[in-house]
């Protein structure tokens, strides 16, 4: 059973991020600042509130497969295995990313992309119709916030709605890994 709220929240988060807004939010990992990964103006804030220089890419959320597709050119079959084989949150690194803020995409043109399946972040994603950008909820070099209460006044106080969804949680939540595929499967691991 879900609160109240949780179909407002989800909305209301959705339509910050329409307007170009930025949220924080809880996924299947840590708690993320989020916007919507096709609007360049809102990357650029997040790179802000991070502070962050826009070089570090950082990672999108993405519902299905279908919406990897989407985004990113000849997805390598093995991309495919790696990510619906996982048993924990994986992010991928693919080459061709496409049709998304130019200042998310590294310089090599690749992105680096999750499908979560976490109720709430794959809901958000769903109704939300793009990929959305999750990075930790903290200043850059600082540890993630892997609660809600973990996470910082100075970030709470810079984004535009702060979700009420899975805000009591104290449990240990860690980054995904992180694997990098090339277009020809080769593949390596960077966290």
């Amino acid at each position: 059973m879900h609160p109240m709220n949780y179909n407002e929240d989800i909305q209301e988060a959705v339509s910050v991020m329409r307007r170009g807004g930025v949220i924080l939010y809880p996924t299947d990992t840590v708690w993320g600042i989020g916007c919507d990964a096709t609007n360049a103006e809102a990357v650029a804030r997040i790179y802000e509130i991070k502070r962050r220089e826009e070089s570090k890419a950082m990672i999108c959320l993405v519902d299905s497969d279908d919406r990897i597709q989407r985004y990113v050119r000849n997805v390598p079959e093995v991309a495919w295995d790696v990510m619906n084989l996982s048993t924990t949150p994986t992010t991928v690194i693919l080459d061709g990313a496409n049709g998304l803020a130019p200042n998310l995409i590294a310089e090599d043109g690749s992105i680096a992309m999750r499908i979560t399946r976490e109720e709430f972040s794959r809901e958000l994603c769903y109704r939300m119709q793009r990929p959305i950008v999750s990075t930790s909820a903290n200043i850059s070099g600082q540890p993630a916030a892997q609660n809600y209460r973990d996470i910082s006044e100075e970030i709470l106080r810079s984004v535009d709605y702060v979700c009420k969804s899975r805000r009591q949680e104290h449990q240990p939540h860690k980054p995904s890994s992180i694997i990098r595929i090339r277009q020809n499967g080769e593949f390596k691991i960077i966290r």
